[in-house]
């Protein structure tokens, strides 16, 4: 059996994998999502730009449920950046979307940095709402990699 610390590390990995494969921006960050049910088993994946230019990864990886799915209050999601708590492009944020779909659990690889939003509100959202939040910052430099062209201004 998979110990959940290494299953976090695993799942967090594919949110990174996936994250590779956004189209480019010089305006926001590519991030992959993996959304898990409470028995271990993937039942989503998105990324930044998959569906529509203004798509986060979270939102793609949600939007691929049906509204209400009960698998999703037990789920754990994946991402490779720390979940918006602040949006222009869309009406709801992703930390929103994560807390009114009921997700209970959200571990990141890397908070986001001062680049587009400064102080990220994002995991101190879903805390307050009660989701638990897990930071594994040993997966922080591949999820900055893939973003670094946005680094290196």
């Amino acid at each position: 059996m998979t110990s959940p610390a290494t299953a976090d590390l695993r799942w967090l990995a594919r949110a990174v994998e996936l994250s590779r494969n956004c189209p480019r921006s010089g305006t926001a960050f590519s991030v992959g999502a993996v959304i898990v049910d409470a028995q271990g088993r993937p039942i989503s994946e998105g990324w930044s730009r998959e569906l529509d230019p203004h798509n986060h990864a979270e939102e793609a990886a949600l939007a691929k449920l049906p509204a209400g799915d009960p698998r999703l209050r037990g789920a754990t999601v994946y991402s490779s950046l720390e979940p918006c708590g602040q949006r222009a492009s869309r009406p709801l944020t992703c930390a929103q979307l994560i807390i009114a779909a009921g997700v209970p659990r959200v571990v990141v690889a890397w908070r986001e940095p001062d680049l587009f939003v400064t102080a990220c509100q994002g995991t101190a959202l879903l805390a307050a709402a009660g989701v638990e939040v897990v930071e594994l910052p040993e997966l922080a430099a591949a999820a900055r990699e893939v973003n670094a062209h946005l680094l290196e201004r």
